[in-house]
């Protein structure tokens, strides 16, 4: 790498009088390979040139860093070094309590590099550092919780249904090689939720996370190492996903895929994945009902309904970005929600003033704003935001915070995920409506109930379509509690006891007895 590439790599991730941590500074300086076996090894060894990605800081659309382009060779070497992991049984035939240590020594470490893990995912993915501070945290206690379960997995004994000579039991054994392929929003949780639960269970994971945001966990693979992960049960492959996210989809050496992403890509992994009929988890897209009732408390909710929609600039899959607003009220929401999205401060995530930073990438901005277009053509009325933000900000990805009202359920803006920070308001009258509308939808990610009345949001929370209901709060994660969608929004579950059912297999075991 040249100095002049390395100077302006540093000048990116140096704006507004802040620096990174020196850590940060030496890392994204560094050129970075494939994590396998325990190295960093360039892509496709022998190519020359080496293959490459930029990594691009959104906050200025300048090169941040260089990290490997996977080959589908790269993703042969890093199966091969998982399925070996798994033969060799150095982690899956580990003592329980064994691989309950090495991942609390990996929550520590998550913990202990928390700013540079915050600083990585600020500077790659756009996000306010206050916020990337609480999802390292997350993760951290993510780790923690899972690794409570590796002690902890257990079989039955069962007394057959029509003979009584025979004693049955069953065990839970891991599945083997498991690939998990993450999406860009949230970097580092995105990776440890599919780091977690196979783990725990004794599998080997290659991770490949988002082209736009590999740095986090690139830094995440050098942790591993250091609390102790045997070699091989944890790889990174950073690359494309029609290259390197396709090879592993549709690797016959791989058991079970666990991803997260848009629909459509959701697809093309279910067809992968068909060669060997592997194992399939999928968190995908959502466009989330958030019903306010004309008892809500405004005073108190109007703020959280708003950031439902705008947190992380509304690239979150669970955004509940179609509002459903009591008639009455319908007109004191749009007004609170214009002055809410006055009052979010867009700018570059490291400035301790920001609550939005940029969207990911100059694909995503022309997306979002397309949307807006689309949605002022429509005829829906704007009600705050709706422009790409200039002067010092005209180099980054920056979106004014958005808001519609009189919005109709057939808009795009109403209909298809944008994943940007912008929020409709759809008027309604009575609950049976309300759910039918809100029900009508390909996606069944989650949904949001805004009430006094408890029998209310009790009927709401029941009838909805979703995986997940949050009343009068939203966007509240717990490693405890499971999480995933319906219809076009996925299937399978991650967190909780339930995910560890995607990372196991029953095998009954019957004994013949005299």
């Amino acid at each position: 790498m040249s100095a002049t590439t390395a100077d302006a790599r540093s000048q990116s991730a140096t704006r507004g009088g802040w620096t990174p941590n020196p850590r940060v500074a030496t890392f994204l300086a560094e050129p970075h390979g494939l994590w396998i076996d325990d190295e960093e090894r360039q892509a496709s060894r022998g190519t020359i040139p080496p293959r490459v990605l930029d990594v691009v800081n959104p906050a200025t659309g300048e090169p941040l860093a260089t990290v490997a382009a996977a080959s589908g060779s790269d993703v042969d070497d890093a199966v091969a070094a998982a399925r070996g992991a798994v033969a060799a049984g150095t982690w899956a035939r580990m003592a329980p309590e064994g691989r309950e240590e090495v991942l609390r020594r990996l929550a520590q470490l998550v913990d202990d590099h928390t700013e540079e893990l915050a600083q990585l995912d600020c500077l790659d993915n756009g996000m306010p550092l206050a916020s990337a501070r609480e999802e390292v945290a997350g993760a951290a206690a993510h780790l923690r919780y899972f690794a409570g379960w590796c002690g902890k997995l257990h079989g039955e004994t069962i007394t057959p249904y029509r003979t009584q000579n025979h004693f049955v039991y069953t065990e839970r054994e891991p599945l083997g090689v498991v690939a998990a392929i993450t999406a860009w929003n949230f970097p580092l949780d995105n990776a440890v939720w599919k780091l977690g639960a196979p783990l725990a269970c004794g599998n080997s994971v290659v991770l490949k996370p988002a082209e736009e945001t590999p740095l986090s966990a690139l830094y995440l693979a050098r942790l591993s190492a250091d609390a102790g992960l045997p070699k091989g049960v944890f790889s990174v492959v950073t690359g494309t996903g029609e290259e390197a996210g396709a090879a592993l989809s549709g690797h016959v050496d791989v058991d079970k895929v666990a991803f997260t992403g848009s629909t459509q890509t959701g697809r093309e992994v279910v067809r992968a994945s068909a060669v060997n009929l592997k194992r399939v988890t999928l968190e995908l897209g959502g466009k989330s009902p958030s019903i306010v009732l004309a008892d809500a408390d405004l005073d108190r909710h109007l703020e959280q309904i708003v950031r439902a929609v705008m947190h992380n600039s509304g690239q979150v899959c669970s955004a509940g970005s179609r509002v459903f607003v009591q008639r009455p009220i319908a007109g004191d929401v749009a007004a609170g929600a214009k002055e809410a999205a006055a009052r979010l401060r867009v700018g570059p995530g490291w400035l301790p003033t920001t609550d939005l930073g940029p969207l990911v990438s100059a694909p995503q901005l022309d997306r979002v704003l397309g949307f807006i277009s689309a949605g002022s053509a429509d005829g829906a009325e704007l009600v705050a935001g709706g422009q790409r933000l200039g002067a010092e900000l005209a180099g980054g990805y920056f979106v004014e915070p958005t808001v519609f009202a009189a919005v109709r359920d057939d808009m795009p803006i109403a209909r298809d995920e944008i994943f940007g920070p912008v929020l409709s308001i759809l008027p309604f009258d009575d609950l049976d409506e309300v759910v039918a509308r809100a029900n009508a939808s390909v996606y069944g990610l989650a949904a949001g109930v805004w009430t006094r009345d408890i029998g209310a949001a009790h009927d709401l929370a029941r009838r909805l379509a979703a995986g997940t209901v949050w009343v009068n709060c939203y966007n509240r994660f717990d490693p405890a509690i499971p999480f995933g969608g319906y219809r076009q929004s996925g299937y399978g579950r991650e967190l909780g006891e339930a995910a560890l059912d995607e990372y196991t297999q029953r095998k009954s075991v019957w004994i013949g007895l005299p």
